[in-house]
């Protein structure tokens, strides 16, 4: 079976390229952040689970806090970065 020859780039074009590609990447990952984040902030300003009532009644509230938002934070932001490598547009851009 003949494949078909991969497109070749310049190497300013590949260079521009990977940095379209890092920022469309970067972008989804910090929009994934914030949904994170004001995920964990709804589920501790409703008290889901008591969530709230507990960091309130913490001896050390800010890092109640910290450890209940971080972890949303960060598994938003992997999922989102993951789904957009996932979807990234590469093989239209080298349609013919």
């Amino acid at each position: 079976m003949k494949s078909e020859p991969e497109p070749v780039m310049r190497p300013e074009a590949a260079r521009s390229d990977h940095w379209q590609m890092l920022r469309y990447l970067a972008t989804n990952a910090l929009y994934g952040v914030l949904v994170g984040a004001a995920s964990a902030g709804a589920l501790i300003w409703l008290n889901i689970g008591a969530v709230g009532t507990h960091i309130a009644r913490s001896s050390n509230p800010l890092l109640a806090a910290a450890m209940v938002v971080a972890p949303f934070a960060l598994l938003f932001g992997g999922a989102v970065a993951a789904s957009s490598i996932a979807l990234l547009p590469y093989r239209r851009k080298f349609r013919r």
